[in-house]
């Protein structure tokens, strides 16, 4: 891990680079699969699912026996835990819906807005050393709650051809049942094309690592829309002399154990704080199960020593965290300073992990950066707000003049007849 001392701000560029592999091969290598299976179909999946995955499949849906399976074999604890988180995300997100508001513009002009569905989704959700239920959770509620009318979901399969059960369970809790055992850039590429036995959807949702996301990206030029860029994850805590350094180590660790391409970044006023961090944090690796994946992602990690509290938060705003922790006693006044992050976490009590799994918000958030321009999924991002009016005659009189006058001054005659018929009419 690096240390930085109150950095020049030419020298914030280094600090919030985030791991890289070379683009150009990923581009090239995603843009093959992706033509493959637009070309080749069910054909191409099972070639890359066995190639990528080690699993040879013959039927690509899940069946229903094998849901019925699932649910025997997930303890009622965890169905109790996911039960919980399943509550609080509904009424976190059920909360979201908008009222319709008709607003009267002009005297006789009425305008307002409804949101509705989009007709066709699809649900990313990672498999591989970290199978992620909660992100079917995050996904599954608000596409459901949006009245979404086909909701797709892949998700890689282990190498005897079973998807995780626990995946089951929850799609299963949420009455989903196109469910598609595939993974990786095939899966963005089923969903965005269609195969025999994959239907194409208009939008695709999901995290992933580098290629899934180079392949979200992709297929977003060519017109099928996507949640955001969502790649691998990241954390950034700010954390002052309140801080307890216990807690910041084990969020640093909790976010490092998703892999070796995650980042962490410490933000503080002290090398006090630096020094107390770093020691907690090896008395607790030595105890996790992920440790080697750990040790990658922390060679990717950053300490900033910022003696000044406006510049610390100006590097986080530019660094725009997937998910920031203030570990302050004064974090709810600190987080008036924050313009550009997914998702923040207040005080010594708000783990990153809770927003992971049952506090309610939505875990699916934008990372490198991407923050500064993105928000994370909620119940808009499964719904298209079209716009209505309604102009009475009245209404057309109000502001007819003002629409032929600016059409004539645009060059567009035929916008201005438009209004001119109508009020030979009237």
């Amino acid at each position: 891990m690096k240390i930085y001392i109150n950095p020049a701000k030419n020298k914030w560029t280094e600090i919030i680079q985030r791991p890289q592999i070379n683009n150009a091969a990923l581009k090239n290598i995603v843009s093959e699969i992706l033509l493959s299976v637009k070309q080749n179909g069910d054909e191409a999946i099972k070639k890359y699912s066995l190639q990528f995955d080690g699993v040879e499949l013959n039927d690509l849906k899940v069946s229903d026996e094998e849901i019925k399976a699932a649910l025997l074999v997930v303890d009622n604890e965890l169905k109790n835990a996911i039960q919980l988180a399943k509550e609080n995300i509904e009424k976190f997100h059920r909360s979201q819906k908008e009222e319709v508001k008709i607003i009267e513009t002009s005297a006789g002009v009425m305008c307002w807005r409804r949101s509705v569905a989009i007709d066709k989704v699809g649900l990313y959700i990672p498999g591989g050393t970290a199978p992620l239920f909660s992100t079917l959770l995050m996904l599954g509620i608000p596409a459901v709650l949006a009245d979404c009318r086909e909701i797709i979901v892949c998700t890689p399969a282990d190498k005897n051809g079973k998807v995780n059960p626990v995946i089951l369970y929850v799609a299963h809790l949420l009455g989903l049942k196109n469910i598609y055992k595939i993974g990786g850039v095939q899966a963005i590429a089923a969903m965005a094309y269609g195969t025999e036995s994959i239907p194409s959807v208009y939008k695709i949702f999901g995290p992933g690592n580098q290629y899934v996301t180079t392949a979200k990206q992709i297929i977003s030029s060519e017109g099928i829309a996507i949640d955001m860029p969502a790649g691998p994850s990241e954390v950034a805590v700010y954390a002052d002399e309140s801080y307890n350094p216990t807690f910041v180590a084990s969020d640093l660790l909790s976010q490092a154990e998703h892999g070796g391409d995650s980042q962490v970044l410490l933000v503080t006023a002290s090398q006090q704080i630096v020094d107390n961090v770093k020691k907690e944090i090896d008395l607790q690796l030595k105890l996790l199960s992920r440790k080697e994946k750990i040790e990658k992602s922390l060679i990717n990690s950053r300490f900033v020593i910022m003696e000044n509290i406006n510049d610390a938060f100006d590097l986080l705003n530019e660094y725009a965290p997937e998910h920031l922790i203030i570990a302050s006693d004064n974090a709810e006044l600190l987080s008036e300073k924050v313009i550009n992050a997914g998702s923040v976490f207040l005080g010594h009590y708000s783990p990153e992990s809770a927003g992971d799994y049952a506090s309610g918000t939505n875990h699916t958030l934008p990372t490198n950066g991407y923050a500064k321009a993105y928000s994370g999924v909620s119940l808009d991002s499964f719904v298209k707000k079209i716009t209505f009016q309604k102009l009475s005659k009245e209404g057309l009189k109000n502001i007819g003049n003002a629409v032929e006058v600016m059409a004539v001054a645009e060059g567009l005659d035929a916008h201005k007849n438009a209004v001119l018929m109508r009020f030979k009419n009237l």
